[in-house]
């Protein structure tokens, strides 16, 4: 027997957006992932940022952002929730490397900014979403008159 409708609803515009861009944050992810691993192995930079080259607060803070990133990124394209724990994550090291300590990792105001940037887009995507599903639960209600 053929289902006379299809068993998965179609998704909103805002779903849709939200999807395009966690898929453009995860591309953004991936890059910064490569460029760490780059610069840990000495492929960029003239090799002069390997990471038997570097001081400590480097040695802690860019192996990490190697692993968290490429992984954030995988997950924000799956669209999945601990896809945009893990890129939480690196951004909170990113603000704090620029911001909070720039005598050691060098100032920065553009990465810090784009991270807030891109978690407040966030946070007004799922608030969106958020609302959107409190619309469509109202229209639903079995109990309704």
């Amino acid at each position: 027997m053929e289902p006379e409708s299809p068993t998965t609803p179609r998704r909103t515009l805002t779903e849709l957006l939200f999807v395009f861009f966690m898929r453009m944050i995860a591309a953004t992810c991936f890059w910064f992932g490569m460029q760490y691993w780059a610069m840990l192995v000495g492929y960029s930079l003239e090799g002069r940022a390997r990471f038997d080259l570097l001081d400590l607060p480097w040695r802690v803070t860019a192996p990490a952002l190697a692993v968290l990133f490429p992984v954030a990124s995988l997950g924000l394209w799956l669209a999945v929730p601990w896809g945009a724990v893990l890129w939480t994550m690196a951004a909170i090291i990113q603000i704090l490397m620029y911001v909070v300590w720039p005598e050691i990792f060098g100032e920065n105001h553009l990465v810090p900014l784009l991270n807030v940037l891109v978690a407040s887009l966030y946070v007004v995507f799922r608030l969106a979403l958020w609302l959107e599903g409190r619309r469509k639960e109202e229209k639903v209600r079995i109990d309704s008159p």
